[in-house]
């Protein structure tokens, strides 16, 4: 059929890490693309709240989908962050044992991590488990290193596919919930959502929780997702001496079990935990799952006791009965779900694969002239940030004035984030983008600020800004 048929060529339903780099992947080619996400903005559900952790796949299930599009993944982003800013910090892991029983579960684990292609993984014994991390409690049998683990920033990788994608051309359409989808009799689809209706050649389902829906409004029932809800403590900057590694603990069948980390932006984190939930928007913090992770934190590292917690937080992985990705391309639609704790490190390589899969069904890929990525600000606290820069404040003194004392944000960054192709619409928006309301006062000191200068910028009340949390 003639192009002109349709709208589009590929709508995208879903702004998480996964739809945002498919949409950057797919926009790198000759494509009419539109991505709808039904929050007021894009990474603002599971994509937001995770281990943030650059995943080896090392204890992946050998053989799966999951395994090999992380290990490509994880080769990919390591590259993009490269080029992009994204931070990324190489701490390398420890996974714990703290009985016989876990400690005579290692060896299957190397084996498993040998099967998933990484051989950089090797045991250490007690003594040398307790040089590299004095802090952790006692009773330690030993441990396994796996060198190639890492941190980074979530909020920025998920920005920096949109962003890219944006630039090269792809539609956003916010606050557009995806309400039903008809394949039309002579080809391609009609997508209606809350944002106006498309008809487009392509759908691409990256929904998340509500992937399993969108799957089922095209007639299929392959999968059902069950929110497992993830609760996670984050103690105070001052904590951050006590921890070297991302420390892990010997996971069980339905959970990867609790970790203690570092973050990029200078905190220690706690968590997660992981109760299935009936409802998709149950984001709330428990008496019991904070309870628990105080506890395991105590049982941990027990200095952290000693110190105050920043923020507790909570996030849904999209998790399904089956033990894998659910990637099914077909008849140009291609479903994304049930993509859990390892969706960051994946995501580029799940871009890959669909648009491979797109491809082998006939969607037309004409590359485009290849454009460096988007330098996305620096949100790392182990790298340069604007208030220390001399040079850069000397050009521009909103560089110098710190707005966002907690986390030292200055109003540079905030006038600069305002104005990106990709821009806050609220303040969550504005504190993934720049880590202003992340501190200690969790915004009791600067919220009115950011909230006026939002409002300002985007030409909305500023009721409007502090009141549409996502």
């Amino acid at each position: 059929m003639n192009r002109d048929t349709w709208e589009r060529d590929v709508v995208i339903v879903g702004g998480g890490v996964a739809g945002a780099a498919i949409a950057r992947e797919l926009s790198g080619h000759d494509l009419r693309c539109t991505l709808l996400e039904a929050n007021i903005d894009v990474g603002a559900g599971t994509s937001k709240a995770n281990t943030a952790l650059l995943h080896t796949g090392f204890d992946a299930k050998p053989g799966s989908l999951e395994s090999r599009l992380v290990r490509r993944g994880h080769e990919l982003l390591a590259a993009h962050a490269g080029d992009a800013g994204i931070p990324v910090e190489r701490t390398g892991a420890l996974l714990v044992a703290w009985t016989p029983e876990q400690r005579d579960a290692l060896p299957g684990i190397v084996e498993r991590s040998g099967a998933n292609g990484y051989d950089a993984i090797r045991e250490i014994d007690a003594a040398e488990l307790y040089r590299r991390e004095p802090n952790l409690g006692p009773g330690a049998l030993g441990a396994l290193e796996v060198p190639d683990e890492g941190l980074l920033c979530p909020f920025t990788c998920t920005l920096s596919f949109m962003t890219d994608a944006v630039l090269a051309g792809c539609e956003l359409r916010r606050s557009a919930r995806v309400t039903a989808v008809d394949r039309l009799s002579g080809g391609g689809f009609r997508v209606h959502s809350t944002a106006g209706r498309l008809t487009t050649r392509t759908v691409v389902n990256a929904a998340g929780l509500y992937s399993d829906e969108v799957d089922r409004m095209l007639d299929f029932d392959r999968f059902t997702i069950t929110p497992r809800k993830g609760e996670l403590l984050v103690y105070d900057k001052l904590a951050r001496p006590l921890v070297s590694h991302i420390v892990l603990a010997v996971p069980t069948g339905t959970s990867k079990g609790v970790l203690v980390s570092p973050t990029v932006y200078g905190n220690v984190m706690v968590g997660p935990t992981a109760i299935d939930v009936e409802r998709k928007d149950d984001t709330e913090s428990t008496p019991e799952g904070i309870a628990y992770l105080r506890g395991e934190a105590a049982r941990i590292m027990p200095a952290l006791a000693a110190f105050d917690l920043t923020a507790i937080y909570v996030g849904l992985r999209a998790a399904s009965e089956h033990g894998d990705y659910q990637l099914h391309i077909a008849d140009g639609y291609a479903c994304v779900g049930g993509i859990r704790s390892t969706g960051v490190s994946s995501a580029m390589a799940i871009a890959e694969h669909v648009r491979d899969g797109l491809a082998a069904g006939g969607l037309p890929l004409r590359a485009r002239d290849p454009r460096p990525p988007a330098r996305m600000p620096n949100l790392g606290e182990a790298f340069a940030r604007p208030y220390r820069e001399a040079q850069r404040i000397a050009e521009n003194p909103d560089y110098g004035r710190v707005v966002c004392f907690c986390e030292r944000v200055t109003r540079g960054e905030l006038l600069d984030t305002a104005a990106s192709p990709v821009p806050p619409a609220d303040l969550d928006g504005m504190r993934r983008r720049t880590r202003a309301l992340m501190g200690r006062c969790q915004g009791f000191f600067c919220a009115a600020q950011v909230a006026a200068l939002l409002a300002e910028s985007s030409g909305r009340p500023v009721d409007e800004v502090h009141g549409r949390r996502s």
